[in-house]
């Protein structure tokens, strides 16, 4: 497995994963294909600028899922989030797990972005299980916006 910046290139691995019903299900449903384009732009931006660690998880040289960490505003100012998705092909392999300890270890040893929040909707269980075994402190229930859609995720933080 391999971890690279994302790519104008990407597009298509996007709309596998943000157009799809079934993969969005847990982030408050699909999103509308014309705003790919615009955000893969957007993500590139932002990780060339290294505003965000936007990073592809690659397998034998295809994309097989993102794994991110940004920063953005909440109630209680500004905090760091970590958020993942494996196209369901290469899902149940330990792809995710791996790709989400390597950036928290890059994270800490950057020094910039403090305790990582991770946001999973509360019926994912893969995902929930990411956190439970890396090591991240479940913080309960809380109504989420991803996307401009809400939806119930398990609040978990880790560092």
């Amino acid at each position: 497995m391999l971890l690279r910046d994302v790519r104008l290139t990407d597009v298509g691995a996007y709309v596998r994963m943000r157009c799809d019903p079934a993969m969005m299900a847990e982030l408050g449903g699909a999103r509308p294909r014309e705003e790919i384009d615009a955000k893969v732009a957007k993500d590139v931006h932002e990780a060339e600028a290294d505003i965000s660690w936007i990073k592809m998880i690659v397998v034998d040289g295809a994309v097989a899922g993102t794994v991110t960490l940004w920063q953005h505003e909440g109630d209680a100012g500004t905090f760091s989030e970590i958020g993942w998705m494996v196209l369901p092909e290469h899902q149940g392999r330990g792809l995710a797990k791996q790709a989400v300890r390597e950036v928290l270890d890059a994270a800490h040893a950057d020094g910039r972005w403090g305790p990582v929040h991770a946001f999973p909707g509360v019926a994912n269980g893969p995902s929930n299980g990411i956190c439970r075994s890396l090591g991240f402190q479940l913080l309960g229930p809380e109504e989420i916006t991803f996307a401009g859609q809400p939806f119930s995720a398990n609040h978990w933080v880790f560092g």
